[in-house]
């Protein structure tokens, strides 16, 4: 509050704001980060939990920081943390399915061709990278992880953003 910097140098309440001619609120990247430390505990928590009940608990804290941050002009950071928190969502779920033939058997029994899904499973890299793949992707796309119950911020934000 009493700091001399550039506006875009400061945050404020969370908020940033960005360097263009048109100033924009944005959110902090320290919000960000202090975020994603977040919901790294609570996703850590959930490693061997049913992926729904842990996105039941998920919501309500998705919804509040959402709600929070409405005034934020700048779409790329909601996109980049919906983006983030699928990849975590699938990479506990490659973890979850510990061995080959329960990666084959799951992916095969969420729409996989068994050539493709047996290709997946035994492809021995790691569940970072295994969780943006396409094959993973395709097998559990953006709209099974909404119905399973996962609240999208972008969504979420633009729907609070009309109501101001």
């Amino acid at each position: 509050k009493s700091a001399v910097a550039r506006p875009w140098e400061r945050k404020f309440l969370g908020y940033s704001v960005t360097v263009h001619r048109e100033t924009r609120l944005k959110i902090a990247p320290a919000s960000v980060q202090r975020f994603k430390k977040k919901l790294r505990a609570l996703l850590r928590q959930g490693r061997g939990r049913n992926l729904r009940g842990l996105l039941t608990e998920l919501a309500p804290i998705l919804r509040g920081w959402a709600a929070y941050f409405r005034l934020s002009e700048v779409k790329v950071t909601w996109e980049s943390l919906d983006q983030w928190l699928r990849r975590k969502l699938r990479a506990i779920l490659w973890k979850q399915w510990k061995t080959w033939r329960t990666r084959l058997r799951e992916l095969v029994r969420l729409g996989l061709s068994r050539e493709r899904a047996a290709a997946s499973a035994c492809n021995g890299r790691g569940t970072w990278w295994n969780a943006g793949a396409s094959h993973l992707n395709e097998a559990v796309p953006n709209a099974l992880l909404q119905r399973w119950g996962l609240v999208s911020l972008q969504q979420e934000q633009r729907r609070l953003a009309c109501n101001v």
